[in-house]
């Protein structure tokens, strides 16, 4: 089941620029993808800076690469080589002298922040940046509920049985825990870190409330936000960011925290079946959470994603400004014959919403009045992905 869709899009990052940047959390399918890539490039030239022995090779960048001027080089696990790009600059405006047209290196990593002030700094002008998601909904075609429950990581989707599926995950997030999160400096005890993320999977999609955290887990405010922006540095949590307009009203003013891959929030809180799902209070946010990164994931590159919410109760779950659009604006239920809440109206009339939808779990597109659209979650993904 490999991405097609997302393969087509890094080769013609490929062919227009010199460096590419593909980002995407630990076993999202970043290296499948790179060796697929390096199958079709003749004589190109994959490194594992995770590997003692081609990071050894890098010990002189400059000077190896020197020697493979004509191949296309794929480096990944980069963020382990924090001083990599200074050498890259210069390397790409050689070949660039040398008449090279297509790309030079293509560069894997799974700590996005690390890797775009990083890459900002010294290949401003010279790299295109590429996120790759996991499995999303029309990938899994009909198996929408068991992407839901598994989530995107394709080993955890494919799995054999649910069983081995969350055990799979079970040891996804240990990695995390034990060695990758501590490799950033975050120098916090396993067992707390595991509670913090717990506890925001409890709290999927709320409004962030540092001080509540920090209280309940016994740590001070500063070290919440720590822990946050690691996470999202590492691409395994959302913050979506509310979405400010001149209405006259009172505005929510801070992000909502989601943990993007719903199965690891059902692993987390030993979510073991669908029937379990399906009857545990996290239901509706695991879903909603699930919609969120499915649209964004789809959404055209330039797509800026909020939500919008009034503390009169009016709300948008997902706000998203398409490049020179109005806003496309979202509601998420689960019901299988969802409703129009009142504050949803009125907030689209808030925003000026040029399109609005409620995406639920069901197979056929209706009309809602007032401009709503009733629309299944690939249907909706379908629309963003024609606007690309």
């Amino acid at each position: 089941m490999f991405k097609r869709r997302q393969m087509a899009l890094v080769q013609r990052d490929l062919a227009e620029f010199p460096s590419v940047v593909l980002l995407g959390p630990r076993q999202v399918g970043k290296t499948t993808l790179a060796r697929e890539i390096a199958d079709s490039v003749p004589r190109s030239l994959y490194l594992d800076l995770e590997d003692p022995a081609d990071l050894a090779r890098l010990e002189n960048t400059s000077a190896y690469l020197d020697l493979h001027r004509d191949r296309l080089v794929i480096l990944d696990e980069v963020q382990r080589m924090p001083g990599l790009f200074r050498a890259l600059r210069g390397q790409i405006d050689v070949r660039r002298r040398e008449g090279r047209s297509s790309a030079h290196f293509l560069l894997l990593g799974s700590a996005s922040g690390a890797l775009l002030r990083q890459s900002a700094e010294s290949l401003a002008g010279r790299v295109a940046y590429r996120e790759l998601p996991a499995f999303d909904a029309l990938e899994a075609g009909p198996d929408l509920d068991r992407l839901w429950l598994r989530g995107g990581f394709p080993e955890s989707f494919t799995a054999a049985s649910d069983e081995l599926s969350l055990r799979w995950r079970a040891n996804f997030i240990r990695t995390y825990l034990e060695r990758d999160l501590p490799q950033t400096g975050l120098r916090t005890p396993v067992e707390t870190l595991r509670r913090f993320w717990t506890m925001l999977c409890h709290l999927q999609g709320s409004v962030f409330n540092a001080a509540e955290l920090a209280r309940s887990l016994g740590v001070s405010v500063p070290s919440v936000n720590r822990y946050t922006d690691t996470l999202v540095d590492m691409m395994l949590l959302r913050r979506l960011q509310p979405y400010h307009v001149n209405v006259g009203k009172r505005l929510i003013k801070s992000p909502r925290i989601l943990v993007r891959d719903s199965g690891v929030v059902h692993a987390l809180l030993n979510i073991r079946s669908l029937e379990d799902l399906l009857g545990h209070p996290v239901a509706g946010a695991s879903w909603e959470g699930l919609v969120v990164e499915n649209l964004v994931g789809a959404a055209p590159v330039g797509t800026d994603a909020f939500f919008y919410r009034t503390r009169s109760g009016a709300e948008i779950d997902l706000l998203l400004l398409l490049p020179g659009q109005e806003p496309w604006a979202v509601e998420v239920k689960r019901s299988s014959a969802p409703k129009v809440p009142r504050g949803f109206r009125i907030a689209t009339a808030d925003v000026g919403a040029a399109k609005k939808f409620i995406v639920y779990p069901g197979t056929d597109t209706y009309p809602l009045g007032d401009g709503i659209t009733a629309i299944p979650l690939p249907a909706l993904m379908e629309r963003l992905l024609d606007e690309g």
